[in-house]
C-alpha cells in the first residue's frame, strides 16, 4: 500500500498572487476544491497603462466579492519605479517583475501568519515557469513559508472557458508597455 505523504492531507491557509482574475479563475476553483483557505495577493506594478492596471484590479475585486475571498491589496501603481528598474537592460524585464512580486507575496504571507504562498504566474503558458518556480523557492528560503507549488498550465484552456463565461474583462498582453508593444506588433 502506498501511503501518500502527510503534506498532502494538510489543508493549508495559502494568499496567492494574482495578477489578474483571468489567471486566478481556474487555480482558485482547484485549489478551493482541494479544501484550501485561499487569500489573493494584489501587488502589480509592471501593469501599464494606468488604465489597464484600474481594469485588471476592479476585475478581480469584482471576483473576490462574487466568490468571498479576501483581497489583500497593495495599490502601487508603479510606472516610475519599473522603469527605473528595468531601462538599462528591458530584455530581462521580467526577471525583475518576477522577483519584485514574489518576494512581495512572500514576505507578506509570513507577515500575515499563512501556511504558504503561491502566484498565478504559474498558471500562464506564456511565462518563464523555471524562473517563477526558483525565485519562489528562494522567497521561500528568506522568508521561512512555504512556497505552493502546483503546474497550472494544464489548466490555461479551462481559465479561459471560466472567464469568459464569467464575463471578466481579458487583457490581451502580460502588462508592462513593453510586453503590450510586443503583443500588438505581433511578437508574442
Amino acid at each position: 500500500m502506498i501511503i501518500p505523504p502527510k503534506d498532502s492531507f494538510h489543508k493549508q491557509k495559502i494568499l496567492i498572487h494574482s495578477c489578474c482574475a483571468p489567471c486566478l479563475i481556474a487555480p482558485y476553483y482547484r485549489l478551493k476544491e482541494a479544501g484550501h483557505r485561499v487569500s489573493v495577493y494584489w501587488f502589480n506594478p509592471n501593469i501599464h497603462p494606468l488604465r489597464e492596471y484600474q481594469l485588471r484590479r476592479d476585475t478581480l475585486r469584482d471576483f473576490a466579492v462574487k466568490e468571498s475571498f479576501e483581497l489583500v491589496e497593495v495599490n502601487e501603481y508603479g510606472l516610475h519605479d519599473f522603469l527605473q528598474h528595468t531601462r538599462d537592460d528591458i530584455a530581462r524585464r521580467c526577471e525583475y517583475c518576477y522577483k519584485t512580486r514574489i518576494e512581495a507575496v512572500a514576505k507578506a504571507a509570513r507577515a500575515g501568519g499563512y501556511d504558504a504562498f503561491s502566484t498565478t504566474l504559474l498558471y500562464s503558458k506564456y511565462q518563464d515557469h523555471d524562473s517563477i518556480r526558483h525565485f519562489a523557492q528562494e522567497m521561500s528560503i528568506s522568508y521561512q513559508i512555504e512556497f505552493f507549488y502546483e503546474d497550472w498550465r494544464e489548466l490555461w484552456q479551462e481559465g479561459i472557458r471560466l472567464s469568459k463565461a464569467a464575463g471578466m474583462y481579458r487583457q490581451q498582453y502580460c502588462g508592462c508597455i513593453f510586453s503590450e508593444e510586443e503583443r500588438y506588433r505581433g511578437k508574442i
